[in-house]
Protein backbone atom coordinates (compact mmCIF):
# COMPACT_ATOMS: atom_id res chain seq x y z
CA UNK A 1 0.00 0.00 0.00
CA UNK A 2 1.44 3.52 -1.29
CA UNK A 3 1.51 6.47 1.17
CA UNK A 4 -0.84 9.08 -0.12
CA UNK A 5 1.68 12.32 0.52
CA UNK A 6 -2.13 14.51 0.17
CA UNK A 7 -3.19 13.12 3.73
CA UNK A 8 -1.74 13.81 6.82
CA UNK A 9 0.69 11.45 8.66
CA UNK A 10 4.14 10.53 8.23
CA UNK A 11 6.50 8.25 6.51
CA UNK A 12 7.91 5.04 8.30
CA UNK A 13 11.50 5.84 9.87
CA UNK A 14 14.07 3.52 7.82
CA UNK A 15 17.73 2.77 8.98
CA UNK A 16 20.76 0.22 8.44
CA UNK A 17 22.40 0.56 11.99
CA UNK A 18 20.32 1.17 15.09
CA UNK A 19 17.02 2.13 15.58
CA UNK A 20 14.71 2.60 18.48
CA UNK A 21 11.22 4.01 19.10
CA UNK A 22 9.28 5.16 22.15
CA UNK A 23 6.58 7.63 23.10
CA UNK A 24 8.71 10.56 24.09
CA UNK A 25 12.06 11.70 21.15
CA UNK A 26 14.70 12.59 24.48
CA UNK A 27 13.64 9.03 25.51
CA UNK A 28 14.67 7.65 21.70
CA UNK A 29 17.19 9.86 21.52
CA UNK A 30 18.36 8.56 24.68
CA UNK A 31 18.68 4.88 23.37
CA UNK A 32 20.56 5.87 20.28
CA UNK A 33 22.69 7.90 22.19
CA UNK A 34 23.74 4.27 24.33
CA UNK A 35 23.60 2.43 21.11
CA UNK A 36 26.25 4.81 19.43
CA UNK A 37 28.35 4.60 22.48
CA UNK A 38 28.59 0.57 22.13
CA UNK A 39 25.81 -0.27 24.32
CA UNK A 40 23.30 -3.17 23.02
CA UNK A 41 19.66 -2.72 22.50
CA UNK A 42 18.69 -4.27 26.24
CA UNK A 43 21.12 -1.29 27.36
CA UNK A 44 19.03 1.38 25.14
CA UNK A 45 15.96 0.12 26.60
CA UNK A 46 16.72 0.57 30.44
CA UNK A 47 18.13 3.88 29.69
CA UNK A 48 15.20 4.89 27.65
CA UNK A 49 13.44 3.75 29.83
CA UNK A 50 14.52 5.54 32.88
CA UNK A 51 14.18 8.60 31.23
CA UNK A 52 10.23 8.04 30.42
CA UNK A 53 9.77 7.51 33.95
CA UNK A 54 10.80 11.09 34.73
CA UNK A 55 9.22 12.56 31.31
CA UNK A 56 6.09 10.88 30.85
CA UNK A 57 5.24 10.30 34.73
CA UNK A 58 1.61 9.83 34.08
CA UNK A 59 2.17 6.82 32.43
CA UNK A 60 5.05 5.31 33.84
CA UNK A 61 7.44 5.87 36.85
CA UNK A 62 10.02 3.21 39.30
CA UNK A 63 7.34 2.51 41.37
CA UNK A 64 5.52 0.55 38.77
CA UNK A 65 5.94 -2.74 37.02
CA UNK A 66 7.85 -4.17 33.40
CA UNK A 67 7.94 -7.08 31.41
CA UNK A 68 10.74 -7.58 28.71
CA UNK A 69 11.08 -9.73 25.58
CA UNK A 70 15.00 -9.82 24.63
CA UNK A 71 15.93 -11.55 21.43
CA UNK A 72 20.27 -11.50 21.37
CA UNK A 73 21.47 -11.82 17.57
CA UNK A 74 21.06 -15.62 16.92
CA UNK A 75 18.28 -16.66 19.37
CA UNK A 76 15.64 -18.72 17.71
CA UNK A 77 13.27 -17.25 20.65
CA UNK A 78 13.13 -14.22 22.95
CA UNK A 79 14.06 -14.34 26.40
CA UNK A 80 11.35 -12.78 28.48
CA UNK A 81 11.74 -11.62 32.19
CA UNK A 82 8.30 -10.94 34.49
CA UNK A 83 8.63 -7.91 36.45
CA UNK A 84 5.58 -7.57 37.58
CA UNK A 85 5.49 -7.14 41.88
CA UNK A 86 3.65 -8.80 44.50
CA UNK A 87 1.13 -8.08 47.05
CA UNK A 88 2.19 -7.47 50.95
CA UNK A 89 2.56 -10.44 52.98
CA UNK A 90 -0.21 -9.34 54.99
CA UNK A 91 -2.50 -9.26 52.25
CA UNK A 92 -5.51 -11.52 52.94
CA UNK A 93 -8.91 -11.00 51.89
CA UNK A 94 -9.91 -11.06 55.36
CA UNK A 95 -7.59 -8.43 55.98
CA UNK A 96 -8.51 -5.96 53.95
CA UNK A 97 -12.21 -6.97 55.49
CA UNK A 98 -11.05 -5.63 58.45
CA UNK A 99 -9.58 -2.42 57.02
CA UNK A 100 -13.64 -1.93 56.18
CA UNK A 101 -12.84 -2.48 52.25
CA UNK A 102 -15.39 -4.40 50.35
CA UNK A 103 -13.51 -3.64 47.31
CA UNK A 104 -10.09 -2.65 46.30
CA UNK A 105 -10.29 1.06 44.99
CA UNK A 106 -8.00 2.18 42.36
CA UNK A 107 -6.66 4.70 44.28
CA UNK A 108 -5.99 3.05 47.73
CA UNK A 109 -2.75 2.08 49.26
CA UNK A 110 -4.75 -1.37 48.55
CA UNK A 111 -4.08 -1.58 45.19
CA UNK A 112 -0.33 -0.33 45.08
CA UNK A 113 1.97 -4.13 44.94
CA UNK A 114 5.59 -4.06 45.79
CA UNK A 115 7.11 -2.22 42.52
CA UNK A 116 8.34 -4.78 39.70
CA UNK A 117 10.72 -2.34 37.58
CA UNK A 118 13.94 -1.61 39.74
CA UNK A 119 14.23 -5.72 40.45
CA UNK A 120 13.37 -6.31 36.58
CA UNK A 121 15.89 -3.43 35.25
CA UNK A 122 18.84 -4.65 37.31
CA UNK A 123 18.03 -8.56 36.54
CA UNK A 124 18.42 -7.63 33.00
CA UNK A 125 21.22 -5.63 33.10
CA UNK A 126 23.46 -8.18 34.71
CA UNK A 127 22.38 -11.21 32.79
CA UNK A 128 22.49 -9.15 29.27
CA UNK A 129 23.62 -5.71 29.27
CA UNK A 130 27.06 -4.26 28.31
CA UNK A 131 27.13 -1.30 30.71
CA UNK A 132 26.29 -1.08 34.19
CA UNK A 133 23.17 0.10 35.18
CA UNK A 134 24.86 3.40 37.23
CA UNK A 135 26.04 4.95 33.71
CA UNK A 136 22.59 4.35 31.90
CA UNK A 137 20.16 6.02 34.34
CA UNK A 138 22.46 9.28 34.06
CA UNK A 139 20.44 10.15 31.28
CA UNK A 140 17.11 10.19 33.87
CA UNK A 141 18.73 11.50 36.56
CA UNK A 142 19.39 14.97 34.47
CA UNK A 143 15.95 15.07 33.45
CA UNK A 144 14.68 14.82 36.84
CA UNK A 145 17.27 17.35 38.67
CA UNK A 146 17.29 19.80 35.64
CA UNK A 147 13.32 19.17 34.64
CA UNK A 148 11.79 18.45 31.16
CA UNK A 149 9.01 20.12 28.92
CA UNK A 150 5.84 18.87 29.65
CA UNK A 151 4.81 17.67 26.08
CA UNK A 152 1.13 17.48 24.30
CA UNK A 153 -0.29 14.41 25.10
CA UNK A 154 0.99 14.25 28.48
CA UNK A 155 0.23 17.82 29.37
CA UNK A 156 -3.44 16.23 28.19
CA UNK A 157 -3.06 12.84 30.42
CA UNK A 158 -2.28 15.17 33.36
CA UNK A 159 -4.99 17.69 33.03
CA UNK A 160 -7.36 14.41 33.08
CA UNK A 161 -5.40 12.82 35.85
CA UNK A 162 -5.81 16.33 38.02
CA UNK A 163 -8.79 14.98 40.56
CA UNK A 164 -6.70 11.98 41.64
CA UNK A 165 -3.40 13.87 42.10
CA UNK A 166 -5.64 16.29 44.46
CA UNK A 167 -6.91 13.15 46.52
CA UNK A 168 -3.58 12.76 48.19
CA UNK A 169 -1.79 15.73 49.41
CA UNK A 170 1.66 14.94 48.22
CA UNK A 171 0.62 14.27 45.08
CA UNK A 172 -0.97 17.83 44.88
CA UNK A 173 2.23 19.32 46.20
CA UNK A 174 4.42 18.20 43.96
CA UNK A 175 2.45 17.32 40.71
CA UNK A 176 0.21 19.95 40.29
CA UNK A 177 1.04 24.27 40.03
CA UNK A 178 -1.33 26.21 41.62
CA UNK A 179 -3.66 23.35 41.99
CA UNK A 180 -3.76 22.11 38.54
CA UNK A 181 -1.65 20.00 36.11
CA UNK A 182 1.27 22.10 34.49
CA UNK A 183 0.75 23.26 30.62
CA UNK A 184 2.41 22.62 27.98
CA UNK A 185 6.11 23.42 27.88
CA UNK A 186 6.26 23.64 31.86
CA UNK A 187 9.41 22.98 32.79
CA UNK A 188 8.96 20.13 35.50
CA UNK A 189 11.78 19.41 38.06
CA UNK A 190 11.54 16.25 40.03
CA UNK A 191 14.75 16.91 42.61
CA UNK A 192 13.39 14.15 45.03
CA UNK A 193 13.28 11.41 42.37
CA UNK A 194 16.12 12.59 41.00
CA UNK A 195 18.06 11.51 44.05
CA UNK A 196 16.41 8.34 44.43
CA UNK A 197 17.49 7.36 40.65
CA UNK A 198 21.40 8.63 42.06
CA UNK A 199 21.18 6.29 44.93
CA UNK A 200 19.87 3.18 42.65
CA UNK A 201 23.12 4.00 39.95
CA UNK A 202 25.78 4.11 43.08
CA UNK A 203 24.06 1.22 44.92
CA UNK A 204 21.94 -0.59 42.47
CA UNK A 205 18.08 -2.03 43.09
CA UNK A 206 18.81 -2.34 47.02
CA UNK A 207 18.71 1.43 46.89
CA UNK A 208 15.16 1.36 45.97
CA UNK A 209 14.07 -1.69 47.82
CA UNK A 210 16.00 -1.00 51.26
CA UNK A 211 16.94 1.90 53.19
CA UNK A 212 15.57 5.58 53.06
CA UNK A 213 13.39 5.14 49.57
CA UNK A 214 11.77 1.91 51.10
CA UNK A 215 11.04 3.05 54.34
CA UNK A 216 9.24 6.68 52.95
CA UNK A 217 7.61 4.59 50.70
CA UNK A 218 6.04 2.07 53.24
CA UNK A 219 5.50 4.86 55.52
CA UNK A 220 3.19 6.35 52.54
CA UNK A 221 1.39 3.46 51.97
CA UNK A 222 0.67 2.88 55.89
CA UNK A 223 0.06 6.20 56.83
CA UNK A 224 -3.23 5.37 54.38
CA UNK A 225 -4.03 2.03 55.65
CA UNK A 226 -1.87 0.02 53.49
CA UNK A 227 -0.38 -3.40 55.35
CA UNK A 228 3.16 -2.89 53.31
CA UNK A 229 6.34 -3.77 55.80
CA UNK A 230 10.03 -3.05 54.77
CA UNK A 231 10.50 -6.50 54.77
CA UNK A 232 8.00 -6.84 51.93
CA UNK A 233 9.93 -4.46 49.74
CA UNK A 234 13.51 -5.84 50.73
CA UNK A 235 12.06 -9.12 49.08
CA UNK A 236 10.74 -7.20 46.26
CA UNK A 237 14.80 -6.23 44.91
CA UNK A 238 14.93 -10.19 43.76
CA UNK A 239 11.36 -10.63 42.63
CA UNK A 240 11.77 -10.19 38.46
CA UNK A 241 12.67 -13.62 37.57
CA UNK A 242 13.07 -14.95 34.00
CA UNK A 243 10.04 -16.84 32.75
CA UNK A 244 9.37 -19.16 29.46
CA UNK A 245 8.13 -17.15 26.82
CA UNK A 246 4.31 -18.14 25.41
CA UNK A 247 3.78 -18.19 21.40
CA UNK A 248 1.38 -19.08 18.51
CA UNK A 249 2.34 -19.53 15.15
CA UNK A 250 0.12 -17.74 13.01
CA UNK A 251 0.18 -16.48 9.11
CA UNK A 252 3.54 -18.26 8.76
CA UNK A 253 5.52 -16.78 11.21
CA UNK A 254 5.56 -16.98 14.93
CA UNK A 255 4.52 -14.35 17.54
CA UNK A 256 5.49 -14.38 21.27
CA UNK A 257 4.48 -13.26 24.81
CA UNK A 258 5.58 -13.21 28.40
CA UNK A 259 3.33 -16.00 30.61
CA UNK A 260 0.33 -15.10 32.72
CA UNK A 261 0.34 -13.42 34.98
CA UNK A 262 0.30 -10.88 31.81
CA UNK A 263 -2.50 -11.05 29.59
CA UNK A 264 -0.02 -11.57 26.44
CA UNK A 265 -2.02 -15.51 26.13
CA UNK A 266 -5.14 -13.35 24.85
CA UNK A 267 -2.65 -11.82 22.08
CA UNK A 268 -2.80 -15.34 20.83
CA UNK A 269 -6.11 -16.40 21.29
CA UNK A 270 -7.30 -13.77 19.16
CA UNK A 271 -4.50 -14.36 16.26
CA UNK A 272 -5.70 -17.88 16.68
CA UNK A 273 -9.38 -16.75 16.33
CA UNK A 274 -9.09 -14.51 13.30
CA UNK A 275 -6.42 -15.87 11.96
CA UNK A 276 -8.56 -18.74 10.13
CA UNK A 277 -10.62 -16.39 8.37
CA UNK A 278 -10.08 -15.34 5.20
CA UNK A 279 -8.86 -11.66 4.54
CA UNK A 280 -11.81 -9.62 4.12
CA UNK A 281 -11.49 -7.56 0.83
CA UNK A 282 -13.20 -4.58 1.70
CA UNK A 283 -9.72 -3.85 3.63
CA UNK A 284 -8.53 -2.56 7.17
CA UNK A 285 -11.18 0.02 7.56
CA UNK A 286 -14.60 -2.14 7.15
CA UNK A 287 -16.98 -3.33 9.34
CA UNK A 288 -16.48 -6.57 8.23
CA UNK A 289 -12.74 -6.58 9.37
CA UNK A 290 -13.74 -4.69 12.56
CA UNK A 291 -16.62 -6.66 13.39
CA UNK A 292 -14.58 -10.05 13.42
CA UNK A 293 -12.18 -8.67 15.47
CA UNK A 294 -14.44 -7.05 18.28
CA UNK A 295 -16.58 -10.30 18.59
CA UNK A 296 -12.96 -12.43 18.80
CA UNK A 297 -11.86 -10.32 21.61
CA UNK A 298 -15.33 -10.57 23.13
CA UNK A 299 -14.94 -14.38 23.83
CA UNK A 300 -11.14 -14.01 24.92
CA UNK A 301 -12.07 -10.81 27.25
CA UNK A 302 -14.69 -13.52 29.01
CA UNK A 303 -11.65 -15.78 29.06
CA UNK A 304 -9.41 -13.29 30.57
CA UNK A 305 -11.92 -12.23 33.17
CA UNK A 306 -12.42 -16.06 34.64
CA UNK A 307 -8.72 -17.49 34.20
CA UNK A 308 -5.76 -14.86 34.22
CA UNK A 309 -4.01 -14.75 37.49
CA UNK A 310 -0.76 -15.51 38.88
CA UNK A 311 0.26 -18.96 37.82
CA UNK A 312 2.32 -19.68 40.71
CA UNK A 313 -0.80 -19.37 42.83
CA UNK A 314 -3.49 -20.20 40.89
CA UNK A 315 -4.24 -22.82 38.09
CA UNK A 316 -4.13 -20.70 34.96
CA UNK A 317 -5.24 -23.22 31.67
CA UNK A 318 -2.95 -21.56 29.43
CA UNK A 319 -2.46 -24.57 26.85
CA UNK A 320 -6.43 -25.31 26.43
CA UNK A 321 -7.41 -21.44 25.98
CA UNK A 322 -4.55 -21.71 23.63
CA UNK A 323 -5.37 -24.78 21.76
CA UNK A 324 -6.32 -24.66 18.02
CA UNK A 325 -9.19 -26.45 18.28
CA UNK A 326 -10.68 -24.44 21.34
CA UNK A 327 -9.80 -21.23 19.17
CA UNK A 328 -11.13 -22.77 16.06
CA UNK A 329 -14.12 -23.47 17.91
CA UNK A 330 -14.68 -20.05 19.12
CA UNK A 331 -14.25 -18.60 15.56
CA UNK A 332 -17.46 -21.32 14.74
CA UNK A 333 -19.19 -19.06 17.06
CA UNK A 334 -18.53 -16.02 15.26
CA UNK A 335 -21.56 -14.97 12.26
CA UNK A 336 -20.55 -11.78 9.81
CA UNK A 337 -24.17 -11.22 9.17
CA UNK A 338 -24.59 -10.28 13.34
CA UNK A 339 -23.16 -9.82 16.39
CA UNK A 340 -23.52 -12.65 19.47
CA UNK A 341 -26.27 -11.96 22.18
CA UNK A 342 -24.58 -13.91 24.47
CA UNK A 343 -21.84 -16.05 24.75
CA UNK A 344 -20.85 -19.70 26.28
CA UNK A 345 -19.43 -19.60 29.81
CA UNK A 346 -15.65 -18.51 30.23
CA UNK A 347 -13.19 -21.38 28.56
CA UNK A 348 -16.29 -23.32 26.73
CA UNK A 349 -17.38 -22.97 23.33
CA UNK A 350 -20.19 -25.58 23.28
CA UNK A 351 -23.47 -23.93 23.57
CA UNK A 352 -25.36 -27.92 23.76
CA UNK A 353 -23.91 -27.69 26.86
CA UNK A 354 -25.23 -24.36 28.46
CA UNK A 355 -27.73 -22.33 27.48
CA UNK A 356 -26.08 -19.12 28.66
CA UNK A 357 0.30 2.59 30.48
CA UNK A 358 4.94 2.75 28.28
CA UNK A 359 5.97 0.51 25.57
CA UNK A 360 9.10 0.77 23.88
CA UNK A 361 11.44 -1.29 21.49
CA UNK A 362 15.34 -0.98 19.99
CA UNK A 363 17.36 -2.76 17.37
CA UNK A 364 20.70 -2.40 18.22
CA UNK A 365 23.65 -2.61 14.94
CA UNK A 366 24.38 -6.02 15.87
CA UNK A 367 21.01 -7.21 15.83
CA UNK A 368 19.76 -7.94 19.13
CA UNK A 369 15.87 -7.16 19.58
CA UNK A 370 14.32 -5.74 22.43
CA UNK A 371 10.95 -5.38 23.48
CA UNK A 372 10.13 -3.29 26.55
CA UNK A 373 6.92 -2.44 28.11
CA UNK A 374 7.03 -0.50 31.81
CA UNK A 375 3.72 1.07 33.33
CA UNK A 376 2.22 2.79 36.29
CA UNK A 377 -1.47 0.89 35.58
CA UNK A 378 -3.73 4.13 35.00
CA UNK A 379 -2.79 7.36 34.58
CA UNK A 380 0.26 8.46 37.42
CA UNK A 381 -0.53 5.17 39.00
CA UNK A 382 -2.52 5.03 42.29
CA UNK A 383 -2.10 9.25 42.86
CA UNK A 384 0.17 8.07 46.04
CA UNK A 385 3.29 10.01 46.40
CA UNK A 386 5.92 8.85 48.31
CA UNK A 387 7.15 12.32 48.76
CA UNK A 388 10.42 12.19 50.42
CA UNK A 389 11.88 9.46 47.45
CA UNK A 390 9.45 11.07 44.37
CA UNK A 391 8.21 7.84 44.00
CA UNK A 392 4.91 7.91 42.69
CA UNK A 393 3.10 4.29 43.01
CA UNK A 394 1.35 2.09 40.69
CA UNK A 395 -2.01 0.21 41.44
CA UNK A 396 -1.39 -2.70 40.31
CA UNK A 397 -3.45 -4.33 43.19
CA UNK A 398 -6.60 -2.65 41.58
CA UNK A 399 -6.71 -5.57 39.20
CA UNK A 400 -7.49 -8.32 42.31
CA UNK A 401 -10.61 -9.00 43.52
CA UNK A 402 -11.81 -10.02 47.00
CA UNK A 403 -13.89 -12.82 45.92
CA UNK A 404 -13.22 -15.81 47.70
CA UNK A 405 -12.17 -19.07 45.42
CA UNK A 406 -11.96 -16.39 42.09
CA UNK A 407 -8.13 -17.28 40.53
CA UNK A 408 -7.29 -13.33 40.92
CA UNK A 409 -8.45 -13.53 44.38
CA UNK A 410 -5.52 -11.12 46.31
CA UNK A 411 -3.44 -13.06 48.56
CA UNK A 412 -0.02 -13.02 50.39
CA UNK A 413 3.16 -12.69 48.18
CA UNK A 414 0.73 -12.94 44.77
CA UNK A 415 1.02 -11.28 41.19
CA UNK A 416 -2.44 -9.62 40.45
CA UNK A 417 -3.82 -10.07 36.41
CA UNK A 418 -1.23 -7.46 34.68
CA UNK A 419 -2.35 -5.60 31.46
CA UNK A 420 1.08 -4.96 29.97
CA UNK A 421 2.56 -7.16 27.50
CA UNK A 422 5.56 -7.13 25.02
CA UNK A 423 5.92 -8.66 21.97
CA UNK A 424 8.00 -10.25 19.32
CA UNK A 425 7.37 -11.91 15.99
CA UNK A 426 9.66 -13.97 14.75
CA UNK A 427 10.40 -16.15 11.54
CA UNK A 428 12.33 -18.97 10.22
CA UNK A 429 14.30 -19.02 13.88
CA UNK A 430 14.84 -15.24 13.61
CA UNK A 431 12.88 -12.10 15.16
CA UNK A 432 11.57 -9.93 12.55
CA UNK A 433 9.78 -7.67 14.76
CA UNK A 434 9.82 -6.22 18.38
CA UNK A 435 6.80 -4.43 18.69
CA UNK A 436 4.05 -3.23 21.37
CA UNK A 437 0.60 -1.22 21.69
CA UNK A 438 -0.13 0.36 25.38
CA UNK A 439 -3.07 1.19 26.45
CA UNK A 440 -4.03 -0.67 29.69
CA UNK A 441 -7.32 -3.09 29.10
CA UNK A 442 -7.05 -2.89 25.46
CA UNK A 443 -3.20 -4.03 24.18
CA UNK A 444 -4.31 -7.48 23.64
CA UNK A 445 -6.98 -5.56 21.30
CA UNK A 446 -4.69 -3.07 19.82
CA UNK A 447 -1.51 -5.42 19.47
CA UNK A 448 -3.92 -8.02 17.16
CA UNK A 449 -5.06 -4.78 15.06
CA UNK A 450 -1.63 -3.43 14.59
CA UNK A 451 -0.65 -6.87 13.22
CA UNK A 452 -3.27 -7.78 11.24
CA UNK A 453 -2.51 -4.01 10.01
CA UNK A 454 0.41 -4.97 8.90
CA UNK A 455 1.16 -8.41 8.16
CA UNK A 456 -2.58 -9.11 6.52
CA UNK A 457 -3.81 -6.34 5.01
CA UNK A 458 0.16 -4.20 4.26
CA UNK A 459 0.09 -1.55 5.68
CA UNK A 460 3.57 -0.42 6.43
CA UNK A 461 4.64 0.03 10.23
CA UNK A 462 4.10 3.27 10.51
CA UNK A 463 0.49 2.90 8.64
CA UNK A 464 -0.63 0.17 10.80
CA UNK A 465 0.37 2.30 13.97
CA UNK A 466 -1.84 5.30 12.35
CA UNK A 467 -5.56 2.91 11.54
CA UNK A 468 -8.03 4.07 13.48
CA UNK A 469 -8.72 1.65 16.36
CA UNK A 470 -11.88 0.47 18.61
CA UNK A 471 -11.86 -1.84 21.75
CA UNK A 472 -15.36 -3.26 23.07
CA UNK A 473 -15.16 -2.51 26.80
CA UNK A 474 -14.87 -5.91 29.04
CA UNK A 475 -17.41 -7.12 31.00
CA UNK A 476 -20.17 -5.85 28.05
CA UNK A 477 -19.73 -2.22 27.73
CA UNK A 478 -20.36 -0.54 24.00
CA UNK A 479 -17.64 -1.23 21.64
CA UNK A 480 -15.88 2.55 22.10
CA UNK A 481 -14.35 3.93 18.52
CA UNK A 482 -12.57 6.43 17.49
CA UNK A 483 -13.14 9.40 15.72
CA UNK A 484 -10.59 8.24 12.76
CA UNK A 485 -13.24 5.33 11.89
CA UNK A 486 -15.88 6.40 8.65
CA UNK A 487 -19.47 6.77 9.81
CA UNK A 488 -20.48 4.53 7.17
CA UNK A 489 -18.55 1.81 9.28
CA UNK A 490 -19.96 2.48 12.55
CA UNK A 491 -23.74 2.59 10.63
CA UNK A 492 -23.31 -0.90 9.84
CA UNK A 493 -21.50 -2.31 12.70
CA UNK A 494 -24.27 -0.93 14.67
CA UNK A 495 -26.65 -2.54 12.27
CA UNK A 496 -25.54 -5.74 12.76
CA UNK A 497 -25.76 -5.19 16.68
CA UNK A 498 -23.33 -3.95 18.28
CA UNK A 499 -23.64 -1.00 20.90
CA UNK A 500 -21.06 1.82 19.72
CA UNK A 501 -19.85 4.81 21.43
CA UNK A 502 -17.37 7.64 20.69
CA UNK A 503 -14.32 7.01 23.39
CA UNK A 504 -12.86 10.41 24.60
CA UNK A 505 -9.15 9.86 24.13
CA UNK A 506 -7.72 7.72 21.46
CA UNK A 507 -6.40 3.94 22.34
CA UNK A 508 -3.17 3.49 23.78
CA UNK A 509 0.37 4.22 21.43
CA UNK A 510 2.52 1.93 20.06
CA UNK A 511 5.67 1.56 18.76
CA UNK A 512 6.95 -1.24 16.30
CA UNK A 513 10.46 -1.62 14.35
CA UNK A 514 10.19 -4.34 11.40
CA UNK A 515 13.89 -6.13 10.76
CA UNK A 516 13.91 -6.51 6.83
CA UNK A 517 17.19 -8.75 6.99
CA UNK A 518 16.75 -9.32 3.12
CA UNK A 519 17.74 -6.01 2.41
CA UNK A 520 19.67 -5.03 5.61
CA UNK A 521 16.96 -2.29 6.62
CA UNK A 522 14.92 -1.86 10.43
CA UNK A 523 11.36 0.09 9.48
CA UNK A 524 10.15 1.75 12.80
CA UNK A 525 7.06 3.31 13.18
CA UNK A 526 5.74 5.42 16.38
CA UNK A 527 2.26 6.10 17.31
CA UNK A 528 0.93 9.84 16.32
CA UNK A 529 -1.57 9.11 20.34
CA UNK A 530 1.52 10.16 21.95
CA UNK A 531 4.19 12.29 21.70
CA UNK A 532 7.36 10.23 20.93
CA UNK A 533 9.03 9.06 17.27
CA UNK A 534 10.98 6.50 15.72
CA UNK A 535 14.65 7.39 15.13
CA UNK A 536 17.56 5.33 13.76
CA UNK A 537 21.05 5.65 12.23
Amino acid sequence: MKRDFHAPGRSAVLAGGGMAATSMPIATLTALDVLRSGGNALDAAIAAVAVLCVVEPQSTGIGGDCFCLYAPKGASRPIAINGSGRAPAAATPEALRATGADRIVNTSAHAVTVPGAISAWETLNKAHGRKPLGELLQPAIRCAEEGWPVHLRVASDWASAAGKLRGNAASARRFLVDGEAPGVGHRFVQPELGKTLRAIAAKGANAFYEGEAAADMVASLRALGGLHTEEDFAKGATAAEFVEPISIGWRGMEVFQCPPNGSGMHVLQILGIIGGFATPEQGPISAERYHRHIEAARLVYRDRDAFLADPTKADVPVAALTDPAYLAALRGLIRDDRAMKEMPPAGQSDWARHKDTVYLCVVDQDGNACSFINSLFESFGSGILAEKSGVMLQNRGFGFRLQEGHPNCIAPMKRPMHTIIPGMVMKDGECIMPYGVMGGHFQPMGQTLFLANHFEFGLDVQEALDCPRLFPAPGGGPVQVERGIPNTVVDRLTRLGHEVALVEKPHGGGQAILIDRKRGVLVGGSDPRKDGCALGF
